[in-house]
């Protein structure tokens, strides 16, 4: 049943009182809809004549006070909601509510009471009011949704770039591994010394502060000292996969027109088919041109480089397939590493799984170097089989691993089959998709107790905003665990489409704010406009927000539970851009 809200409410009034009219000739919903609908027939909900969790019964004896509210468990009345009904005498017009007190609180019945009263008395007032613009928060609720909700204001260093906190760990402990890859290793000031001569010479080359600046290599130390490289020349980095097919990296380097790319052997040969003119510098090289330039750090402000210049630029696709560059600054990544509760933890051997074309990389490796902590590659072969993933995970004594809850899911299954115990993994940050407490991922930290499991959530256009550490007994874990609350100086909205909050607990559309809103998608400007809004809850001059696609609720204890992007029914779902 479709309803048009932009009708006044006796308009609605009418045309649900004759769709019930319609649909007492089929002597139930469900049988109403699988007549309409037959692809429903096989949905095991709509086989009962009574699937529906929230029901309305209508009676002919006057129902108790609105605060009278009994669990049904002892009623007398025929409850035709499963764990919420509402009862409302057709003589006077009395109601009283019915629920299930082991799923909902008395609060939130309270909380529904009061936006049926603020309904009906805005009817009273002006019954030729759309519905939809009829206002069911109160004031105190709105300010509780906007602004406590939202109350996550705290210092970070917006003015440094992300960089910066590599050169402070070069400063405090210069001979310690900063990363490995099979038989390479080196120490922060070793990286630090080969990032900076490469630096140089990309700044001889033209490189200013927001021009993208390509890097195709395999998974080898040099890929990081190309990236850091490319951050201290004032650029941002533009990843490409050498394995990509050849007409996505066509797009992206037409798209993005980048002048230079750092490449070795397999990523010119990925470039070589693309037919795009760009220059390469090939980090491969036996005898670089950039071997005798000094190993200091460029100096930021001779460049002119603020932390509003871009850190990066990263290609993600939209449902049409056409890929689209989102432009991260360095401050708004900023906010995300110092938004992090493991802030100043120990040094953690982390693993660098993620391809660089996936923002979860820029979390591997920063989150790393922010602590001084060790960054393990790992070889392109092994990271493609589990199995050797799993021993290689051993084999190295990693602490942190960032997993897309498909990897996470498939990881824990191989660990069931292999049964070896990781003695010293701390921590899983997962994100992507809706994660799921299976009794495997359960039984995985039951054996690993002093790993705990991060359910993180964000968009490519905002990298993670909200947060959520389960507890360190799995057996509590709900089934579908949320994606937690907003992080550091960040906000969240749900609202309808009209723009405006939907009540505590409803679903709405998730809009984002803050510190960690990119500055847009590369040369796309009407997307941009579409997508990037400005931010009318924020009393920040310039303020926008960013509008997800995204469905969601807040649970009773504050979390916020994800429901996916929203879709007309014929749509073919969206991935989100954290799960590609």
């Amino acid at each position: 049943m479709t309803i048009d809200l932009g009708r006044d409410f006796a308009g609605v009034r009418k045309a649900v009182a004759a769709e019930c009219t319609d649909l007492r000739e089929h002597d139930s919903f469900a049988r109403d809809l699988i007549a309409r609908s037959p692809t429903l027939r096989g949905m095991e909900a709509l086989q009962s004549r009574r699937p529906w969790p929230i029901g309305v019964t209508v009676t002919a004896n006057s129902c108790s006070a609105a605060g009278d509210l009994p669990s049904g468990a002892n009623s007398e009345t025929a409850l035709s909601g499963d764990f919420l009904t509402f009862e409302v005498c057709a003589l006077d017009g009395s109601f009283r509510w019915h629920f299930d007190a082991s799923r909902l609180a008395a609060k939130q019945i309270d909380r529904i009471t009061e936006h049926l009263q603020n309904l009906l008395c805005a009817v009273i007032r002006d019954a030729h009011k759309p519905v939809e613009r009829i206002e069911l928060l109160s004031s105190e609720e709105r300010a509780y949704l906007l602004e406590e909700m939202n109350r996550t204001a705290a210092p970070y260093p917006s003015e440094r770039c992300i960089h910066e906190l590599f050169e402070a760990q070069v400063r405090q402990a210069s001979d310690v591994l900063a990363v490995t890859c099979a038989e390479e290793h080196l120490s922060y000031g070793e990286l630090n010394a080969r990032a900076n001569r490469l630096a140089h010479h990309l700044i001889a080359l033209g490189v200013r502060p927001d021009q993208p600046v390509a890097i195709c290599l395999q998974r080898s130390v040099a890929i990081v000292v190309g990236l850091l490289a490319i951050l201290k020349a004032g650029g941002a980095y533009l990843p490409l996969d050498p394995a990509s097919p050849s007409a996505r990296l066509r797009q992206v380097l037409e798209d993005a027109a980048p002048q230079l790319v750092l490449a070795d052997a397999p990523g010119r040969a990925a470039l070589g088919d693309v037919g795009v003119d760009v220059t390469v510098v090939d980090l491969a090289t036996a005898t670089p041109p950039w071997a005798n330039l000094p190993a200091s750090n460029p100096d930021a402000r001779a460049l002119g480089l603020t932390s509003r210049h871009l850190a990066y630029v990263i290609y993600t696709s939209e449902s049409s397939g056409t890929p689209k560059g989102v432009e991260m600054s360095h401050d708004s990544l900023m906010n995300l590493l110092w938004s992090s509760p493991e802030l100043g933890a120990p040094k953690r051997r982390t693993l660098q799984f993620t391809t660089l074309n996936f923002d979860v990389s820029f979390q591997e490796l920063f989150s790393c170097w922010r602590d001084g902590g060790l960054l393990v590659l790992v070889q392109e072969e092994t990271r493609a089989d589990f199995s050797a993933l799993l021993e290689f995970v051993w084999g190295e004594a990693i602490e942190r691993l960032f997993l897309p809850i498909a990897a996470l899911k498939h990881f824990a299954e191989v660990w069931s089959a292999k049964g070896v115990l990781l003695p010293s993994l701390r921590e899983i940050y997962t994100s992507g998709e809706q994660l799921r407490a299976t009794p495997m991922l359960r039984s995985f930290f039951e054996l690993h107790p002093r790993a705990r499991l991060i359910n993180q959530y964000g968009p490519t256009e905002t990298h993670v905003v909200t947060e959520h550490r389960l507890g360190a007994n799995p057996a509590c874990w709900p089934q579908l665990p949320p994606i937690g609350r907003p992080i550091a100086n960040t906000q969240i909205y749900l609202l309808d489409r009209r723009g405006e909050p939907v009540p505590f607990g409803a679903v709405g559309e998730l809009y984002i704010g803050g510190a960690g809103v990119a500055r847009g998608y590369l040369n796309r400007p009407e997307l941009t406009s579409e997508r990037f809004l400005a931010d009318p809850f924020s009393d920040e001059a310039g303020a926008r927000m960013y509008r997800t696609g995204d469905l969601a609720r807040y649970l009773p204890d504050g979390n916020l539970e994800l429901f996916g992007p929203q879709r007309r029914p014929d749509e073919n779902p969206r991935l989100p851009d954290r799960a590609r």
